[in-house]
């Protein structure tokens, strides 16, 4: 997980770097290990719009965002990648819905008993999952939307762990 610092000075710098009137706000920015997720957000579509024509509405504002601006979100990204020797990810919210253009897939090894294995196979079995790794990633997806209020609190902990942390002796010297 990433210091706040860091974050901080990556938000900072996407927040400078980033060209006025692309978002009505600062970008959120969500960072791991291996990636930088940009998230804007972009004007709501508007209130008289019909329920029914919403959802299209929304994927076609985040379409033409991501078509009119991705020369520059690629030059932009380099830079950072660069910089902050991470990937850099997009994505846009809108009306509500978070649409992401790109993405890392990155591979992570685990070590499954039979019983685990077999929960996998059932979801892969029952068409809910392609392969074990897309039924791994739907599960861990179900956790994170059932568990949204713990995870957060989870991840609050772990930034005071940091602080805390960052705040004592230096131990490699």
């Amino acid at each position: 997980m990433a210091t706040d610092d860091t974050t901080a000075q990556v938000r900072a710098w996407f927040t400078g770097r980033l060209p006025e009137g692309w978002f009505t706000a600062a970008p959120e920015i969500v960072r791991d290990r291996e990636e930088i997720a940009v998230l804007g957000t972009l004007p709501d579509p508007p209130a008289d719009t019909p329920e029914a024509e919403r959802p299209a509405l929304i994927e076609g504002l985040a379409r033409r965002f991501r078509e009119e601006t991705r020369e520059r979100r690629i030059e932009i990204a380099r830079e950072a990648e660069r910089r902050f020797r991470q990937k850099v990810s997009w994505g846009v919210v809108c009306g509500g819905e978070t649409v992401m253009f790109t993405t890392l897939s990155v591979p992570v090894m685990t070590r499954l008993r039979q019983a685990e294995r077999q929960v996998l196979d059932t979801l892969v079995a029952a068409g809910v999952a392609r392969s074990r790794s897309d039924a791994l990633a739907w599960c861990v997806r179900l956790v994170g939307k059932n568990t949204d209020e713990w995870l957060a609190e989870l991840r609050d902990a772990l930034q005071h762990v940091d602080r805390v942390r960052s705040a004592g002796p230096d131990v490699h010297s």
